[in-house]
């Protein structure tokens, strides 16, 4: 049962990782992500949860005050114009699947991939200026972050080394 349970967890993280590479190419062309493709991210994340072993008590509501207290501080920038809302309801939906100890890492990668992307996007309003806001496509700096997040934590072999 186990084996199957990894292997269910590793399928559903699979589908974690299209669904956020979908968020980051319509964030990319159209500067939205879907509220259903958020929505579908966080409700995945109920049977990922199963399938991985996470306690019903006291994991559970850790795990899930945890993304709601980030999806808080996000729904804050939101507030005062620096996010987007399908940007801020991606980490939230995100977060949901990321073990604690790679909150802040994740957090992290994303705030360096979302500044080399605002530098883009700088770049790229100085070659061609348009007149119009800038927006940079968050999504892209939260799916490469979580994609990262999940290669470390699930994929990565060697993370055992230089721990000891």
């Amino acid at each position: 049962m186990a084996m199957e349970n990894g292997t269910i967890a590793l399928g559903l993280m699979a589908v974690l990782g299209l669904m956020m590479i979908a968020a980051a190419i319509s964030d990319i062309r159209s500067r939205t992500i879907s509220n259903e493709l958020n929505a579908a991210m966080a409700i995945l994340a109920i049977p990922f949860w199963v399938a991985s072993g996470l306690a019903l008590w006291p994991d559970v509501p850790i795990q899930f005050g945890a993304a709601l207290l980030v999806f808080l501080v996000f729904a804050g920038l939101f507030a005062i114009g620096a996010m987007g809302g399908g940007d801020v309801k991606m980490i939230g939906a995100v977060m949901l699947w990321m073990p604690l100890p790679l909150f802040l890492p994740m957090l992290m990668v994303m705030a360096i991939g979302g500044g080399i992307l605002s530098v883009i996007m700088l770049i790229h309003m100085k070659l061609r200026p348009s007149g119009k806001a800038v927006e940079v496509p968050y999504g892209v700096a939260i799916a490469a972050a979580g994609l990262w997040a999940l290669h470390q934590h699930y994929l990565n072999q060697f993370q055992a080394i230089g721990l000891s």
